[in-house]
């Protein structure tokens, strides 16, 4: 691990653990995202990771910048993802954006003081990104007028800019989709209410509208017939970033139970002393260990042939792993995981909101199934009985020609 990598990682713990866990309950009861916190990352040097030294960013590869969101998760998974959002953005518009764009937004995105979100989803479409009605239509003197809508788009009503993912035609397909990057104060732009969600109302989310929104071209982050594409990259960093900020949740379910059953008497012990416990906590620890390997590993081959596929193993087990390792811990606590306090109530539905969003584990399923097809395909092929019925279909075939 390099200094650099050190140091920032040593930033977002310490930002985790004395900005954030202290004040997450009270930010949810606020139902207000926390602008001097992320103020407070982009001073710590978190809200531009991966973007280029020269435009004010860390400049760190994926693979070193992901493992920020594992020391985030210990604050709050919800926080993790939406700072790991912002830095997607920013790292897409200092790295694909046009000049004119990168020297009016670049450093206030790497130093955090404007805050930029994906969009991406359609009411209607979830998980189908090709059942997109979005439009762009291009003007003669150049700008882009955008109509349509978005849905689960975070940080809505707060980020400054929002790169958004268009089609430009009717056409069916992905060759003209293009991604622009929409300014929150753009005429045009409206939110509809902000949704209501049981441990993250810190986090504004909501459906946004366009209704004939203007935008420059300089604003063009991918042009036309690469939209879907830098998407789809897009969200294979986003899953392994939630990978990441899930290992911090279980870290932290982990460390609530040891330090609450190292305590606690019970049957003339302590509970951490019962075999059964140790079990249970045991099972935690080492989900967690091989989340770690896994996530990373995925953050490695980000960029490669395998990245899609390595980012559906990460978003496939780890989130699932965060959601029984937050009910375990739960359950080693009994009556008392139920109690706000805890914070154990809070993880387990931070889980559950992490297997959902860029992607369901579902989705992340039929990725490694469509996977296992294509690697069948190149396997020879082993004898496979046949029914005794089977055997005369075939015969009768075999006499017909």
């Amino acid at each position: 691990m390099s200094e650099k990598l050190d140091a920032i990682l040593a930033a977002a713990h310490t930002h985790a653990t004395e900005v954030v866990a202290p004040n997450v309950d009270a930010w949810n009861a606020a139902k207000a995202w926390p602008r001097d916190a992320s103020d407070k990352a982009g001073a710590a040097g978190l809200t531009g990771l991966y973007a280029p030294e020269d435009w004010g960013g860390q400049g760190l590869p994926l693979s070193e910048g992901i493992q920020v969101y594992e020391q985030l998760g210990l604050g709050d998974g919800a926080y993790a993802f939406a700072l790991s959002m912002h830095n997607i953005c920013t790292f897409a518009g200092c790295g694909y954006g046009t000049d004119a764009f990168k020297k009016k937004w670049a450093r206030d995105l790497t130093a955090g003081r404007k805050l930029a979100n994906f969009a991406l989803t359609e009411p209607q479409s979830g998980s189908d990104p090709m059942k997109m009605y979005t439009r762009a239509m291009i003007n003669g003197d150049g700008t882009w007028t955008i109509s349509g809508s978005k849905a689960w788009v975070s940080l809505a009503t707060e980020a400054d800019i929002y790169f958004t993912v268009v089609k430009t035609s009717d056409a069916p397909g992905h060759k003209d989709m293009a991604m622009i990057a929409i300014p929150a104060d753009a005429p045009g732009i409206s939110f509809g209410p902000l949704y209501e969600t049981p441990s993250y109302n810190f986090l504004p989310m909501s459906e946004m509208y366009f209704d004939n929104v203007v935008v420059s071209e300089e604003n063009i982050i991918l042009p036309i017939g690469q939209g879907l594409q830098g998407s789809l990259m897009a969200i294979d960093i986003a899953r392994v970033s939630i990978a990441s900020g899930c290992c911090g949740l279980m870290q932290a379910a982990l460390d609530t139970a040891l330090s609450y059953s190292k305590s606690r008497k019970m049957f003339g012990g302590k509970n951490l002393d019962l075999d059964g416990i140790q079990w249970m906590l045991g099972e935690v620890a080492t989900d967690l260990e091989a989340s770690k390997l896994l996530y990373r590993r995925a953050a490695e081959a980000l960029g490669t042939p395998d990245g899609p596929l390595m980012a559906a193993h990460a978003k496939r087990f780890v989130p699932d792993a965060a959601v029984k390792a937050a009910n375990t811990c739960t359950q080693v606590l009994g009556g008392m995981g139920l109690l706000q306090p805890y914070g154990l109530d809070r993880l387990s539905r931070l889980a559950q909101m992490l297997r959902i969003v860029d992607g369901t584990t579902e989705i992340s399923r039929v990725v490694i199934g469509r996977a296992l097809q294509k690697r069948a395909a190149g396997l020879p092929d082993l004898p496979v009985p046949k029914g005794f019925g089977e055997r005369d279909e075939e015969a009768s075939s075999i006499a017909a020609q």
